[in-house]
């Protein structure tokens, strides 16, 4: 059988290591690039007028003039269930759990509901340049079937699970630790590791968990290693304050989970917002990663995440758009407001750095830096096109810029899912902004 062979030209850009930590050595960038997909996965980058002449005749060149070429975006935390009531008025965290999501989530036991949210679910995420995320579904087995069916027939990269809630919730939404268990246990054997979707094992929140059903979730863990631990953690202060409440025994928020063997390179908590020192320190030690939030956490008023700190000891970080508390599919925008969030905090979030964020900084907090995140060879070519014409104002303000960061900047700043002028999946065509 021949090889399929794609080639995609236009300035490029990926990342190789944390520019935090190693400055411009963390890049390569291609103001003229091309970028050579065989069989779905990267052959070769570099200077499009060296490699032209290499390849044969009978390969089209997709040539996107005033574009530039990333890895796709990385979503490290995002529910696929709250789709239909992003921006919901007025809440915080709790309240707005009780007002908004949990009425929601109640029709996701109908999976035909189900899988028509999953559709435009992940139509979304693609109109907006992410090519992987990591999903909630609801604690209906259901939701996970037909998002992990709809995910599968696009060929992409997603993770997700179902999730685990046996309190503090409403009835229709509960289920039990055994229930829980047999139920993850049967997702886990049916989809993990199927073509390219895999399992996170999703008890909501320590809130809505009790012990035994966490160490439930603990014991997935062990039967197997290598699914994924997806939760929320010190998100709102009002929330830290109920989790001392229902585990007096914790030393913490993060201890509820560490006591139950939920810590670990494959473990995602998102938010992060009010951790001490001792928690970040353990995070680390732990290889356990965190979702930084920001356009959720400004949304739902829970503070303000140290990015800084997170560096300062080593905490693995990707982005997380955090729909529906978060207002937008775009980790453009995500990433505009965690700028604006570490100004708040007196730091300074690089406009080199959100992209790292954005794209091998999530891979290697999802661990799957081996598969995605930039276009060392071999990996998944799962790419976006991002439009410098995009607006009339994108336009205008790029004209005036003078250097790859400042371009990026206002990626961030102006851009959404309108930059966005292509997707790519294992280097097909996945989406396409129509021409105005």
């Amino acid at each position: 059988m021949s090889d399929t062979i794609t080639a995609v030209r236009a300035a490029l850009l990926h990342f190789i290591a944390d520019p935090a930590i190693t400055g411009d050595q963390a890049y390569q960038y291609f103001p003229d690039g091309l970028l050579i997909v065989k069989n779905g996965y990267v052959d070769q980058i570099g200077d499009a007028e060296q490699l032209l002449p290499l390849l044969p005749q009978s390969i089209t060149v997709n040539h996107y003039p005033n574009c530039l070429i990333t890895p796709g975006f990385i979503d490290t935390h995002i529910h696929y269930p709250q789709t239909g009531m992003i921006a919901s008025y007025g809440e915080q965290l709790l309240d707005w759990l009780d007002k908004y999501t949990f009425p929601a989530e109640m029709a996701f036991v109908n999976q035909a509901h189900a899988a028509e949210v999953a559709e435009v679910f992940l139509d979304e995420l693609l109109r907006n340049g992410t090519t992987t995320a990591l999903v909630f579904g609801t604690v209906h087995p259901e939701s996970v079937d037909a998002f992990f069916s709809q995910a599968q027939q696009r060929k992409l990269r997603m993770i997700a699970g179902k999730v685990m809630m046996d309190r503090q919730a409403p009835e229709a939404l509960l289920d039990t630790p055994d229930a829980s268990y047999q139920q993850s246990k049967a997702l886990i054997e049916r989809w993990h590791q199927q073509d390219r979707l895999l399992y996170a094992v999703t008890p909501r929140f320590a809130i809505t968990s009790s012990n035994e059903q966490l160490a439930k979730a603990g014991q997935l863990l062990q039967e197997f290693p290598d699914v994924y631990l997806h939760t929320h953690l010190s998100e709102n202060t009002d929330e830290i304050e109920l989790i001392k409440q229902l585990f007096p025994d914790a030393e913490d928020y993060l201890d509820v989970y560490d006591k139950h063997q939920l810590l670990g390179s494959q473990s995602i908590f998102a938010h992060g917002v009010h951790l001490c020192d001792d928690q970040c320190r353990r995070l680390a030690e732990t290889d356990s990663a965190l979702a930084f939030c920001p356009s959720s956490n400004l949304f739902l008023g829970s503070g303000l995440f140290d990015l800084a700190k997170m560096e300062k000891y080593g905490v693995k970080v990707g982005m997380g758009t955090d729909v529906g508390a978060g207002t937008s599919f775009s980790l453009l925008q995500t990433l505009g407001d965690g700028y604006k969030v570490s100004q708040l905090k007196g730091q300074q979030l690089s406009p080199l750095k959100s992209f790292y964020l954005a794209s091998l900084g999530g891979a290697k907090a999802l661990n799957l830096d081996s598969k995605i995140g930039n276009f060392a060879k071999g990996k998944e070519a799962d790419f976006v096109v991002l439009d410098y014409q995009a607006t009339p104002l994108i336009k205008y303000r790029l004209e005036h810029t003078t250097d790859l960061a400042e371009k990026l900047f206002v990626l961030t700043m102006l851009g959404d899912d309108r930059a966005v002028a292509a997707t790519y999946i294992m280097g097909q065509l996945a989406y396409q902004k129509e021409k105005v």
